[in-house]
Parts: C-alpha cells; structure tokens; sequence
C-alpha cells in the first residue's frame, strides 16, 4: 500500500516517459534531472506529471521516450521566482524509479497513480461548485518533511468531501489518499494574448480528519 512508503508523503506512478531528461539543479555534487511521465487515468485520458530524478538513479537505465517505468517518492513543492512573482511548483521526487516487467506493469496499471499525504490546513479551504453543479473545496496543505523543511500541496475534494473540507479550519491535521492530476487552463495576459498553462493538484478520494492532533491554538496565538 502507499500509505506504508513513506509516514507522511507517498507517492507510486507508473507510466511511460514522455520527454528527454532535462538538467534540473546541482546538490551537494549530486545532478538532477527533469522528465514529464505520461500516467494513464482509469478514464482513458492521462496526466503528464513533472519528475524529479537524480543521476545516480539512472545508471544504465534505459529512459528513451515511450518506456513505461515505476516510480516511487514525495510530491515536493518549492517557490520559483517567475514573471516578477513567487510561484509554487510542484514536481514529484523519485526516491526510485525501475523498469517492470509485463506482469507486473499489467497489475501496477491497475492503479496507476497513488498518493498519499498526512499534514495540515494553512490556507482556509475554498467551496464551490461547478457549472454542471459538482461540489469543490480547495485546500492546500502543508507536510513536513526532514531539516524543519514543508512542501504545499494543493488539493481537491468532491462531493461530500467537498462538504466537510468547506468546514475545516487553518490547523486541523488530516490524512488522504488520491491521485496526483494534470490540469490545463488559460491565462488571459495583460496585451491580450491567452497564454496555455498546466496547473498540478491532488484529487483526493479518501481523507481522514485527526481530531485529537491539529495546530489551531498555535495558528490562533499567532494571528492574535
């Protein structure tokens, strides 16, 4: 199960690369790179997603375009600095990544994109509903992870996850489980022009309220 990955952020995809290796950033003489996975959904569409992968993880491994692979790690957020503005991205960090064999890529293709997270609301959740009347709660969530370190993660609830996101405040400590989503939208920019952009979130399909564990007391001394 993914929940028993990692304790507070787990992620396992299975999918095919659908992009060259980018050089990404340099760590402590340790390179990383950059590759899109295409990850089907149950609905015949898919999901690019952005990984993060470190060289030592692609030693003789064949990652050419169109190779289906599995990757297990943390959905990661940091704050880039584009268009005169701080803006969080979102990658998925692969702690590893191999190539299955048929049996196992028939079985893992089963589900195909699994996440899990355990953290807590720090923005006050946003309902709404749709044109065709879908009930929505956005809720971004921090978890913690090691060296005092914190990655954002927005999410998505439905229907009556939706109803009882709309309730919860900055503080409360939740568990979910869900998949990771690609979603396409468009910017309309200040000459005019409609520029395509891609944003990532978590479509969550099960989350867990821990009544007896949240951070409101201290969130509310600090905004008092």
């Amino acid at each position: 199960m993914i929940d028993k990955i990692m304790d507070t952020n787990g992620v396992r995809l299975v999918g095919k690369v659908a992009s060259e290796k980018i050089f990404s950033h340099e760590m402590y003489g340790e390179g990383f790179y950059s590759i899109d996975l295409e990850v089907p959904r149950l609905s015949d569409s898919i999901d690019l997603l952005p990984v993060t992968i470190s060289e030592r993880l692609m030693v003789d491994m064949d990652l050419s375009i169109g190779q289906y692979v599995i990757i297990e790690g943390q959905l990661r957020s940091y704050n880039r600095y584009i268009d005169n503005s701080n803006r969080l991205v979102l990658t998925i960090f692969a702690k590893d990544i191999y190539i299955p064999n048929e049996e196992e890529l028939i079985e893992t293709l089963r589900k195909p994109n699994e996440i899990y997270l355990d953290g807590y609301i720090c923005k006050k959740p946003i309902y709404r509903t749709t044109p065709f009347g879908r009930e929505i709660t956005d809720i971004l969530i921090a978890v913690n992870r090691s060296y005092n370190k914190s990655d954002y993660i927005p999410c998505i609830a439905w229907g009556r996850n939706a109803r009882f996101c709309e309730k919860m405040l900055i503080g409360d400590h939740i568990r979910l489980w869900g998949r990771i989503q690609s979603r396409e939208y468009q910017k309309k920019l200040s000459t005019g022009e409609v520029e395509r952009k891609i944003a990532f979130e978590v479509s969550v399909s099960k989350l867990e309220y821990v009544e007896n564990d949240n951070n409101r007391l201290v969130v509310y001394e600090q905004e008092g």
